[in-house]
C-alpha cells in the first residue's frame, strides 16, 4: 500500500446528502448505521464449500472485474467478505503453498472501478480504493477498459497503480502518452520472464481486448498486430528455457466471444512453441468460465464484483528446474486432462496441440465470503484467521466509508429488485422500481405539465438493489455512470410512440467512451440475483477442517457453472437461479392526459449516449430531428446516478433510519 495513505487522506466535497424531508428537525444531519466486522452490517455465509482444494505442482488464485467492490456486499450473505478478509485468506493460502512445497501465484485481470462507491465517490476514481487494493502483493496483474475511458485514471493508473507493481503489472498492448516527454510508451511492462521459488520458468503478457472506447491519452495495439511486433517475437522466443506461458488480459477466454482476441495470440505461440503449456487468466464479459484449447492449454475467467474468487492448479509441467513436488501431501491433486478439446473454445486456434503431454488440471469458483476463506484456509493459521495486514485493511476500509459518506441514508429499500431474476415488468424487477423513479423525479419545472416519455438505457443499470437501507453507496452500485437527460420538445406522439419498440428493434446501443460496458451484445446470461424461496436441501458426508461432518444444508440460490469441465466447478453449491431477458430500452411516461386520451405532442426525454439512436430511429419514422433540436432537459447536475436517489428521499420514508434488512439479495426477504 502507498505510504501514509490514509493518514493523508483530506476532506473530500461529496455531493451525498441524508432525505432533506424525512428527519424533522435533524433534516441537515446524515445518518450512519453502526458498524460490525466485516464491514457495516455484513453477514457471513450459513453454506460450507462442498470439499477442500485440489493442490498441484503450481497454483493460481484469479481475481477480475471486481470494480471497487473492496466493502464486499454488505447485504449478500453470499459474498459479505471484504477486501481485509482477502489479504488474510491469502497469506495463509501463501503459507499452505509453501509448507506443500508447491507454487501459489495470485493474479487480477483488472477493471478496479466502476460499480461502488469505494472506487466511485472520489477524484480521480479509484483515488481511495487503489491503495486498498494494492494490500495484495499480486504476482501477475494487468489492464482493464475501465482504467482507460477517461485520462485522468489513465494516468493515476500510470503514476500511481503501475508504480507499486512494477514489472509485474503488464500492458503488452497498451502504451500512455508521457506528458513528460510528448511521446506513448508502455504503460505498464510488456512482458515479464520470471522464476518461480520451485523454480519454474515462466513467461507472461497481458493483452486487453482490441478496446476502441479509451481516451486519446492511451492507445491500444490489436492483437493481430501486436503478435507481430519484433518484441513479442523475440519474448515468444526467449533464449531461456520456457516452462509454462501465463497469459492475463482483460479479455474473455472464450475465442468465440464477439470481443476475445485470444485466439489469435494463443495461435501465434502454440506455433512457435508447439509443446510449451499455455494458460490464459481473462476477464471482461463478468461469467465464470473455463475453457479448454487443447492438450496444452485452458483458459480461466472468475466472475465479477469480488462474487467471485477464482482457483486453479496444475500438474505434470516437464521443468528441469522445478524444485518442488507434483503432488503435495495431505489434500487432493488435479485429476482432469484437457484431452477432449472442446471445439467451440478451439474454433480460432489453430496448431493446437493434440498430443496427451499428461498435464492435469482442476478449476473451482470461490464464494466471495469468510466462510469459504476460512475453510480454505484452515491449517495454515495459528490462533486465528484475521492477520495484522488484514484488520488493517478492513479497518482502512471502514474509515474511507465514513470519510467519504458512503453509509449516509437516503431511504428503506422496501424490498429486493433485480435485473434478470424477475421477468421484466414484474413487481421485482428493477426496472419496474426505476420506471416509477423515472417518471417521479425527471420533471423540468417549467415544463413540468407537459406530456412526457423518458427514454434510458437498460444497460445504465449496473446491479440489483437489495431491500434495506439505500445509501449513498447504493446510488453508485445500481449505477454509477452519469449520464445526463436530453430531450427534444413537443415531438408529435404518433412518432413519439414508436420509439421504444423501434430502439428495441434496433442495433444494440453499445456503451460510448464515458459509460463502460458492455462493448457487445445483450448483457450475458448469468446469475445475477433472485429472490426465490429456499426449496432444495443438499446432503453431504464429507471431512471438514476440525473432524466434523457436513450434514444436511439447505441450498442458497447462486452461482451455478457449466463449462469446458462440466458443472463441478462451483466450489459452494447453490441452487439455480431464474434468468429472464430484458430489452434494450425502457421508457416511462407523465403528466398523461387524466381521462386517458393521447396527448398530441409530448417532450421526449433520453439520456445522452442514447443521442445517436434516438435520431437514427426518428429519421426512420420520417420526423428528421437533427442535434439542433436537442437540449438538456434537466440541469446537468442531474444524471442516471440521481434520479433514484431523489426517488428514495421522497418515497422510502417508511421505517427510517433502522431501516430492516432483507436476508440478501438471492435470499428470501
Amino acid at each position: 500500500m502507498r505510504a501514509g495513505h490514509l493518514l493523508g487522506l483530506a476532506p473530500l466535497a461529496l455531493t451525498a446528502l441524508a432525505c432533506d424531508s424525512c428527519y424533522g428537525p435533524q433534516n441537515n444531519v446524515v445518518l450512519t448505521r453502526n458498524v460490525r466486522r466485516m464491514q457495516p452490517d455484513a453477514e457471513n455465509a450459513t453454506v460450507l464449500p462442498r470439499g477442500p482444494l485440489e493442490w498441484g505442482q503450481i497454483n493460481f488464485l484469479h481475481t477480475t472485474d471486481t470494480h471497487g467492490w473492496l466493502e464486499g456486499h454488505i447485504k449478500e450473505q453470499n459474498y459479505g467478505a471484504d477486501w481485509g478478509d482477502f489479504v488474510s485468506f491469502t497469506k495463509h493460502m501463501k503459507k499452505k503453498a509453501k509448507d506443500m512445497d508447491v507454487d501459489l501465484l495470485l493474479v487480477d485481470t483488472g477493471d478496479l472501478h466502476d460499480g461502488a462507491g469505494l472506487s466511485d465517490a472520489t477524484s480521480p476514481d479509484g483515488a481511495f480504493s487503489n491503495p486498498v487494493f494494492e494490500n495484495i502483493d499480486y504476482d501477475l496483474l494487468t489492464i482493464g477498459n475501465h482504467e482507460l475511458y477517461v485520462s485522468e485514471v489513465s494516468y493515476e493508473t500510470f503514476n500511481g497503480f503501475a508504480k507499486v507493481y512494477g514489472d509485474r503489472y503488464l500492458t503488452s498492448n497498451v502504451e500512455i502518452l508521457n506528458p513528460a516527454t510528448g511521446k506513448f510508451e508502455s504503460l505498464g511492462a510488456k512482458y515479464r520472464y520470471f522464476t518461480t521459488e520451485h523454480g519454474l520458468r515462466i513467461m507472461s503478457f497481458g493483452v486487453i481486448f482490441d478496446f476502441t472506447g479509451n481516451s486519446n491519452a492511451s492507445r491500444i495495439t490489436k492483437a493481430k498486430d501486436m503478435v507481430k511486433q519484433p518484441w513479442f517475437l523475440s519474448a515468444v522466443n526467449f533464449t531461456e528455457p520456457i516452462d509454462l506461458f501465463v497469459l492475463l488480459g482483460h479479455n474473455p477466454p472464450r475465442t468465440t466471444a464477439p470481443t476475445s482476441t485470444w485466439g489469435t495470440i494463443y495461435s501465434t505461440i502454440r506455433k512457435m512453441r508447439p509443446d510449451v503449456p499455455i494458460q490464459v487468466f481473462g476477464g471482461h464479459t463478468h461469467v465464470r468460465d473455463f475453457v479448454v484449447y487443447d492438450t496444452l492449454g485452458t483458459g480461466l475467467e472468475s466472475g465479477r464484483y469480488c462474487e467471485s474468487l477464482g482457483w486453479l492448479s496444475m500438474s505434470g509441467i516437464n521443468s528441469t528446474a522445478f524444485t518442488g513436488t507434483q503432488k503435495p501431501h495431505g489434500v487432493p491433486h488435479p485429476t482432469t486432462k484437457p484431452i477432449a478439446v472442446n471445439t467451440t473454445a478451439s474454433a480460432n486456434i489453430s496448431g493446437a496441440a493434440t498430443q496427451d503431454y499428461g498435464l492435469k488440471f482442476s478449476r473451482r469458483y470461490l464464494d466471495w465470503n469468510r466462510l469459504t476463506f476460512t475453510y480454505h484456509a484452515a491449517g495454515s493459521q495459528k490462533r486465528a484467521f484475521d492477520t495484522p495486514a488484514g484488520l488493517r485493511t478492513t479497518g482502512e476500509i471502514s474509515a474511507m466509508r465514513q470519510q467519504l459518506n458512503l453509509t449516509g441514508l437516503y431511504g428503506c429499500a422496501p424490498q429486493t429488485y433485480c435485473q434478470y431474476c424477475k421477468p421484466f415488468g414484474d413487481p421485482g424487477n428493477i426496472y419496474t422500481l426505476l420506471t416509477d423513479a423515472l417518471a417521479a423525479t425527471v420533471v423540468n419545472q417549467s415544463r413540468a405539465d407537459v406530456p412526457r416519455l423518458v427514454s434510458t438505457n437498460t444497460g445504465s443499470v449496473r446491479f440489483d438493489l437489495a431491500k434495506g437501507p439505500f445509501t449513498y453507496d447504493d446510488s453508485f452500485i445500481v449505477s454509477p455512470f452519469i449520464n445526463k437527460f436530453y430531450y427534444i420538445p413537443d415531438v408529435p406522439y404518433k412518432f413519439a410512440s414508436q420509439m421504444l419498440d423501434l430502439l428495441n428493434s434496433g442495433p444494440y446501443q453499445k456503451r460510448d467512451a464515458l459509460t463502460g460496458t458492455p462493448e457487445y451484445g445483450a448483457m450475458p446470461k448469468r446469475d445475477s440475483c433472485v429472490d426465490p424461496p429456499i426449496t432444495h436441501n443438499h446432503l453431504e458426508s464429507r471431512s471438514y477442517p476440525g473432524g466434523k461432518l457436513l450434514r444436511r444444508q439447505e441450498l442458497t440460490p447462486g452461482y451455478t457453472t457449466t463449462d469446458d469441465f462440466g458443472t463441478n466447478g462451483d466450489d459452494t453449491i447453490h441452487s439455480v437461479i431464474p434468468y429472464y431477458d430484458v430489452p434494450i430500452d425502457f421508457q416511462a411516461n407523465a403528466s398523461f392526459p387524466t381521462d386517458g386520451s393521447e396527448p398530441e405532442t409530448v417532450d421526449y426525454v433520453f439520456t445522452d449516449f442514447m443521442l445517436k439512436f434516438v435520431l437514427s430511429a426518428f429519421q426512420q419514422l420520417g420526423a428528421n430531428y437533427t442535434t439542433s433540436d436537442v437540449t438538456y432537459y434537466m440541469p446537468q447536475s442531474f444524471s442516471t446516478q440521481t434520479y433514484l436517489p431523489e426517488y428514495a428521499k421522497t418515497h422510502w420514508h417508511k421505517n427510517m433510519p433502522n431501516c430492516p434488512v432483507g436476508a440478501g439479495i438471492g435470499f428470501s426477504n
